[in-house]
């Protein structure tokens, strides 16, 4: 039976269309999901949306909307941006599902009898647009007398009965698991969640009566939860909770939760709380990423400085918007994009580098070998450069994925990418056609199988165009894991069948520049 790995993203809150950071994401977690699946296991992968709460219920009221049919139109951009970044999800959740609210209910209960949740008055600052509360020590000065949260968003004074959780019987448990090896990384975010226990923790307000866009306390229907409550529990909905099933047994706990590090409070000290409080286990890492900024700034709704990343994708390729985020912006920290950046990165990697190794290649033994294959004797040089790439693709990509460190790993696999271009320039068999046709041959060959192991390598970044490449190379879908790389094997099988290599077609032409920034 094969080892489970369950990864999620946070659920992202549509109160207006996908940006930068949302694509970025999902992408991020797709790449883990796809890379632990080329690794042999059984990967299960959610994504979603967080529709309820007052931020919503605000928006559709201007809009003349009701909640539920804005959900369901903001919820569609975010589906469709999964599905046009080839974003290989399981499970893509909607908190307005039926089985969430129910999961919801379960686990408020589970604390309910723990005896961890109590009615009381909530009085205190509010952001509507985080949905966070926050002590007046946190507050910020902004103009004037304006007070906003740590983010730099408005708050409100807010009064109301509310159900209140005991968070703050939970700091001594919480604390000991934030400072246990790997639970929370980077480190950074670790020490400023450590720092904030430490402060000591307050009792939390989880429940709303002002309005009634979200799931229904129960015994209690004219409360409706605090939206992080219910947002939260859509990693165990999705496991079938609170029903013993299959997935639940097998998936559960989370083996990542990928989050943006601005949410990282809510999933490293209220969820904890409130699985330990259900007595349910804890997940076991969570990783908050850094931001994915332009010209230096944050993309949000609220700036509106927004770029869909449907038109980027469209313009560039899904690929090679993939690539990009994975190979630009060092993994935890915050990075920049641009049209100038992507631009470069992919023409330089991409296209001039990996694509022209591959369509030379490939067209050379089409038109000089008629496409057909044969043993050879490899020299020193042949099996120095199949070891250079072998190492990079079995090893060191791997071994940095396994870490997160996705820049760094592929910074492994294109080294190799240029040991494959330095020995075509130091081979020459442009010249060998004339002067060695045999040579010739072993080189091509030896490039091909460097080229089969480059392709399963960075199959999780660029699945189209890696997966459309190894089509080419006749490798069938079921040989394509990390335990596959070694080309030597599948080119021996390839010179028994009598396959014929196709004239290829380019696969990643060089990128443009837009006309405008607007483009």
């Amino acid at each position: 039976m094969s080892e489970p790995f369950y990864i999620t993203t946070a659920i992202s809150y549509p109160n207006g269309r996908p940006h930068i950071g949302h694509a970025y994401e999902a992408i991020a977690a797709d790449v883990i999901a796809r890379f632990q699946r080329q690794r042999g296991l059984d990967v299960r992968f959610q994504t979603g949306t967080d529709e309820h709460g007052l931020k919503m219920a605000r928006k559709a009221e201007e809009q003349g909307k009701s909640p539920r049919d804005l959900a369901d139109e903001m919820s569609g951009y975010f589906k469709a941006m999964c599905d046009a970044l080839n974003v290989s999800c399981d499970r893509f959740i909607r908190t307005v599902d039926d089985d969430h609210h129910r999961a919801s209910q379960a686990i408020w209960r589970a604390m309910e009898a723990a005896g961890d949740l109590y009615l009381d008055r909530y009085e205190g600052w509010y952001s509507v647009r985080d949905e966070a509360y926050y002590d007046e020590s946190e507050l910020v000065d902004g103009e004037g007398d304006e007070k906003l949260s740590p983010q730099g968003t408005p708050v409100e004074w807010t009064v109301e009965e509310s159900w209140f959780f005991r968070l703050s019987k939970y700091e001594d448990k919480l604390l000991k698991l934030l400072e246990s090896p790997g639970f929370l990384e980077p480190a950074s975010r670790r020490n400023e969640m450590v720092a904030f226990v430490k402060q000591g923790l307050r009792d939390l307000s989880v429940s709303r009566t002002s309005f009634d866009w979200g799931v229904k306390v129960p015994g209690s229907e004219d409360h409706v939860m605090y939206v992080w409550v219910d947002a939260l529990t859509n990693y165990i909905t999705g496991l079938g909770y609170p029903d013993d099933t299959e997935l639940w047994r097998k998936h559960w706990p989370a083996d990542l939760h990928l989050i943006g590090k601005d949410i990282v409070r809510f999933h490293t000290i209220y969820w904890p709380a409130f699985l330990m409080s259900a007595g349910l286990p804890v997940p076991k890492q969570v990783f908050g990423h850094g931001f994915v900024l332009k010209d230096g700034r944050k993309e949000s709704k609220s700036l509106g400085n927004v770029t869909d990343p449907h038109d980027l994708a469209d313009f560039y390729g899904v690929d090679a918007l993939r690539y990009f985020l994975m190979r630009e912006v060092s993994f935890g920290s915050d990075g920049n994009w641009s049209h100038e950046a992507i631009v470069t990165r992919v023409n330089a990697e991409l296209a001039n580098s990996f694509g022209n190794l591959a369509q030379r290649t490939l067209s050379m033994i089409h038109k000089n070998m008629d496409g057909s294959l044969e043993k050879f004797e490899a020299r020193g040089e042949d099996k120095a450069l199949l070891q250079t790439v072998l190492t990079a693709c079995r090893e060191s990509l791997p071994r940095e994925f396994e870490k997160l460190a996705f820049s760094v790993g592929i910074d492994e696999w294109i080294k190799a990418v240029y040991a494959c271009n330095q020995y075509v320039d130091e081979q020459a068999p442009w010249a060998l056609r004339k002067t060695d046709p045999e040579r010739m041959k072993a080189v091509l060959q030896t490039l091909l199988m460097a080229i089969h192991d480059l392709a399963i390598a960075i199959q999780p970044v660029i699945p189209e165009k890696a997966g459309a490449l190894l089509d080419d190379l006749g490798v069938p879908t079921d040989r394509r894991t990390y335990d596959h790389i070694s080309g030597e094997g599948w080119f021996n099988q390839l010179v028994a069948e009598g396959f014929t290599v196709p004239k290829p077609t380019p696969a990643f032409p060089r990128l443009e520049m837009p006309e405008s920034e607007d483009a």
